[in-house]
């Protein structure tokens, strides 16, 4: 099987970091939101292509100079396509069946697992569902005794949501699937799509770990909680010189001699936390500077930014080369 990631959207809720950086490429426990993602695929998978959009050149630079266990392919689409429209863009040479992934959900999922269930159930696809309580902003399935999705509405209002079980953007679909995509033109999968395919067996496979949609400030930070509680971190320790609970993922270059850290924190490359500073349930990008006795909690701070001499950033989102 080959692997789609739709790789979408302009990350608005996580402005204005993404204003320079895909929300894609934002380092959660100690590497991108994107690798987190792709690490819930099997090792055999052939092929990985990623359907991208906004800032394509950034995340195909970094794949390249990053590598996976897997070939990784980058198709960019000139305009936004939506989900189906990016499917369809990027469709040429998909394997039968394929998976398709959202770049932007963190979780635990078996992905061969769902693989297995489109084989012994049939049909044309197999989709991950979460049971959420806040259904609105999620397309939600209804579902028979078996797990068959009898209906799917994209975000209804909560008194028309048909249950709790919401789409979790990892799934497994029958090539064919593709062909019923108009070509040339933005499509929505969920909207346009997805409600012509249940006749022909669409399944459910409800997770029973974790799973968060990172798209705003506050569920990115859970989500990076999320993968540190699973041991999921990379380059997990504290700096040399600091002091606090971890866990904390430092990247090649960070620095924090005479700082201190709660738990729940990623050091970007090169970036230094002064002395006496505090830093917790943050995430400090590439180069960020947190300058003597400031103070940083439920953050994010992006690359070149700078927190001042014993300011207070709490909750904040500040962009690249940005200041506090």
């Amino acid at each position: 099987m080959k692997a789609l990631v739709l790789i979408g959207g302009f990350g608005t809720r996580l402005r204005p970091v993404t204003y320079s950086v895909p929300k894609q490429l934002i380092p959660l426990a100690g590497k991108p939101m994107l690798y987190h993602v792709l690490d819930l695929l099997p090792s055999d998978v052939e092929e990985v292509v990623l359907a991208t959009g906004y800032k394509a050149e950034l995340i195909d630079a970094y794949v390249r100079a990053h590598p996976v266990r897997w070939p990784v392919r980058t198709v960019p689409e000139a305009e936004p396509l939506l989900s189906g429209g990016g499917m369809k863009n990027a469709s040429a040479g998909m394997s039968d069946p394929f998976f398709l992934l959202n770049s932007d959900v963190i979780a635990r999922a078996d992905m061969a697992a769902v693989a297995d269930r489109l084989r012994d159930r049939g049909g044309l696809g197999v989709m991950t569902l979460a049971e959420v309580e806040d259904t609105q902003p999620y397309g939600v399935a209804a579902l028979d005794p078996n797990d068959r999705i009898t209906r799917f509405v994209e975000k209804p209002a909560p008194a028309d949501a048909p249950s709790h079980w919401v789409n979790a953007g990892l799934s497994a679909w029958r090539r064919e699937v593709l062909d019923r995509i108009p070509g040339g033109r933005p499509v929505s999968f969920e909207q346009e799509i997805m409600p012509e395919l249940l006749a022909e067996g669409v399944h459910g496979f409800k997770l029973s770990a974790y799973w968060d949609d990172a798209g705003t400030p506050a569920r990115l930070l859970r989500s990076q909680r999320l993968l540190f509680d699973d041991g999921r971190g990379a380059h997990t320790g504290l700096p040399a010189g600091a002091k606090g609970k971890g866990p904390v993922a430092a990247l090649e270059g960070a620095t924090a001699r005479g700082a201190s850290f709660g738990p729940y924190v990623t050091v970007g490359a090169g970036a230094s936390i002064g002395a006496g500073a505090h830093v917790e349930n943050s995430i400090v990008m590439d180069a960020a500077v947190v300058e003597d006795g400031a103070f940083v909690t439920g953050s994010l701070l992006g690359p070149r930014s700078r927190v001042r001499a014993g300011h207070r950033a709490t909750d904040q989102v500040i962009g690249e080369a940005g200041e506090a």
